[in-house]
């Protein structure tokens, strides 16, 4: 048992002027504790004034990440559904996919079309599900060559077969930026090459609801990069979405760093840029098998097209969901986004993605505390 007693007041405004001392009382019992609080007004008081604690420690950058981590709370803690209504579920109309044949042209025009693209790769991963430690881009593959080095060898090719200058772009999180920015140097002269740093949220107790973490230097596990959604409004925060614009890029290409076979496909871009009216939007599908099971899926839902997490499953429904005769749709995360659309729908904040929960085990600070429950958004 840890000694802590709390006195809790009962007026709002004064609990919330004690929050900050509450919250780090939270993070060194490192235990599970349940508010006294029964509505959510009062428990979004105590969380905001956690985050604000955090902010006084960091920048500007920090600051705006709290921010958005606050607007993703209110949405889970008002009881925003984060799984999906089974029966709303269908298939998605015929004419959302398409073939890849039947973009692919022998008269396609190669002049120009990469002067207009930019290349992301998701670079926030470890390689733990694969036994390895460290970055999960900087695990040797073949002929000691990293997905890292491979994946620069094939922009390097592009560059050099089409006379392009398509930059390379990792998007790493806090548990892959610095041990990747120790060997960007090997790389600057083949490639313009720029990393920025996802966003990095705290992780909250399942049962409390309070951050775990109490100040910008707490440990790692502490906090979680948000899922790759993130991608577009950390290129908006970092500058480079303005940048890119200003150097009249149209169209970003994004995949996986563990992806090889996620290379840039001209005939999509072509499409893309040559069209008369093109879609702001491209998912690239393929067939979904039984080693896909737990892979992404579009659905129609509601009437609209959405993509369909196994994390959003309820659990009864999970058999069917892995079914390759039900769901036959395959998201690889090869993603064709076109840099304007992400640049109106963040500043018009009509970017809306579902609130996803992932429940984990949080190991605390000292080793005599039992392991407790925690959430990610």
């Amino acid at each position: 048992h840890v000694g802590y007693h709390i006195k809790v007041f009962p007026n709002v405004r004064t609990a919330r002027s004690v929050a900050t001392s509450l919250t780090a009382v939270f993070a060194k019992m490192a235990k599970r504790v349940r508010l006294p609080f029964s509505d959510s007004e009062n428990v979004e008081l105590l969380v905001q004034a956690g985050l604000d604690k955090i902010s006084q420690g960091g920048d500007e950058a920090t600051q705006k990440q709290m921010d958005e981590f606050f607007k993703l709370f209110k949405r889970y803690i008002e009881g925003e559904q984060t799984e999906v209504s089974w029966n709303k579920i269908g298939p998605v109309p015929d004419d959302v996919v398409i073939e890849h044949s039947s973009i692919a042209t022998k008269e396609m025009s190669k002049n120009g079309l990469l002067d207009k693209l930019v290349v992301i790769k998701l670079n926030g991963g470890l390689g733990t599900s694969m036994g390895c430690e460290g970055p999960k881009s900087l695990i040797y593959v073949r002929d000691d060559q990293t997905f890292l080095d491979l994946t620069v060898q094939q922009i390097e090719y592009l560059n050099k077969k089409f006379g392009s200058d398509v930059p390379l772009v990792l998007m790493n999180s806090f548990n892959t930026h610095e041990d990747t920015e120790k060997i960007k140097h090997r790389f600057d002269h083949r490639v313009s090459l720029y990393m920025f740093e996802q966003s990095k949220f705290p992780r909250i107790s399942k049962e409390s609801l309070c951050p775990l973490a109490n100040s910008i230097d707490s440990p790692h596990r502490c906090w979680y990069p948000p899922g790759h959604g993130d991608v577009y409004r950390s290129l908006l925060r970092t500058g480079l979405l303005q940048k890119f614009i200003d150097q009249g890029k149209e169209y970003v290409f994004i995949s996986n760093i563990d992806n090889l076979g996620a290379t840039v496909d001209l005939g999509i871009l072509n499409y893309l840029i040559n069209q008369k009216s093109p879609p702001e939007f491209i998912m690239e599908v393929t067939d979904k098998t039984r080693s896909d099971v737990k892979g992404g899926t579009l659905v129609n839902y509601d009437g609209k097209v959405r993509l369909l997490e196994f994390a959003q499953v309820p659990k009864d429904k999970v058999d069917q969901f892995k079914s390759v005769s039900k769901f036959k749709i395959f998201n690889t995360n090869n993603l064709w986004v076109n840099l304007k659309a992400i640049q109106r729908l963040l500043t018009e904040h009509q970017l809306h993605m579902e609130v996803i929960v992932n429940q984990k085990v949080w190991i605390g600070l000292c080793k005599d505390i039992t392991p407790s429950a925690c959430v990610d958004l």
